[in-house]
């Protein structure tokens, strides 16, 4: 028996009545067609099971309707749900997300980079490790006028559209919210070497210095961004003297691993120390204490950045880069409710 030859757009048209651009604009999800006509043949495809032929449409459009998306690692809650808002963002403009992950190492992002150049994606959208210094990477990726944004974190001295929090914002929002609930010695569980980590940094500082409260390089501590980091990082605060009765946790699951360092050590959340995390993950409420944290609008970080990207994509002239920070918004829960 000869295989079923592949449903085409000029089979769905000639079945409906209809022409082919018509067919061509619903399938494309462009245009303006009627909801009754967007309807029937949307139907139509899906009964004759239409599967639309990608290497014809790159050939006649030249794009390959798929976007790059680099992330610094998959687990982390807060890089998921930016690929989530990504992907939700981009699908209804016929656009596919391809996936990589390049564990905080620039070389394998730059190794990624490539490989998703040779695949002739349309766009990247990146949270990158790679320092001021060093942007070899982003000229490789200028050459072959590939549209990008920039995501979570900024680099210095980069002509490039940037869409994230405002970090100092953060670090001030998080520090004064503790203050406000009476802690007079603050420590920071700092993250790891990045921007970001020290735009934090700076605003803990800040609130510190409004409220006529002395800073103390001994309350700052490396404690990375992952749970184990972070747990070692508040025992190394519990050796202190006096203790801190307030940590401002550079993310959620640091500040989720000082509180189980804080309850080992025979403490209460949060009469004896209150804790405020950032990122607002979304199973904070469903902890034993559940956590105050500052919401950074990451699920709008991830659909502002794939708006951005595409508008690039379908330009025809090169648009100016544009920077986008998200105000942050501090969610108060058990951790800090003194």
């Amino acid at each position: 028996m000869l295989p079923l030859m592949p449903v085409t757009m000029m089979d769905i048209a000639k079945d409906l009545k209809v022409s082919v651009v018509t067919v061509s604009k619903v399938l494309r999800n462009q245009g303006r067609i009627s909801d009754a006509t967007r309807k029937r043949v949307l139907s139509h495809a899906k009964k004759l099971n239409y599967q639309m032929n990608w290497v014809a449409r790159s050939l006649v459009t030249r794009r390959t309707y798929t976007i790059g998306l680099l992330l610094p690692e998959f687990a982390h809650p807060f890089f998921a749900e930016i690929a989530r808002a990504v992907a939700n963002s981009v699908r209804p403009h016929g656009y596919h997300v391809v996936i990589a992950s390049f564990e905080e190492d620039p070389d394998l992002e730059a190794s990624e980079v490539d490989s998703l150049l040779a695949r002739q994606v349309d766009g990247l959208i990146i949270a990158s490790a790679q320092a001021s210094r060093h942007v070899e990477m982003f000229k490789r990726v200028a050459a072959r006028k590939i549209p990008y944004v920039l995501i979570d974190r900024p680099i210095s001295g980069l002509r490039a559209c940037f869409v994230g929090a405002d970090n100092r914002a953060i670090g001030r929002m998080a520090t004064a919210h503790l203050i406000a609930r009476g802690c007079r010695c603050i420590a920071h569980l700092r993250g790891p070497q990045v921007g970001i980590a020290a735009e934090r940094l700076e605003g803990y500082r800040g609130a510190l210095r409004n409220a006529g409260l002395r800073y103390d390089s001994r309350y700052v501590v490396d404690a990375g961004h992952t749970d184990a980091t972070g747990y070692e990082g508040m025992r190394k605060l519990l050796h202190l003297k006096p203790l801190p009765d307030g940590v401002f946790c550079y993310n959620d699951p640091v500040a989720i691993s000082a509180m189980r360092a804080i309850r080992e050590a025979g403490l209460q959340l949060p009469r004896d120390i209150a804790v405020v995390g950032a990122g607002n993950v979304h199973y904070n409420d469903a902890l034993s204490v559940p956590l105050t944290s500052v919401d950074q609008g990451t699920c709008k970080i991830g659909t502002l950045a794939a708006e951005l990207l595409l508008a690039r994509v379908s330009s025809d002239r090169g648009l100016r880069p544009k920077r986008i920070l998200i105000p942050p918004k501090l969610v108060e829960r058990e951790s800090t409710r003194r």
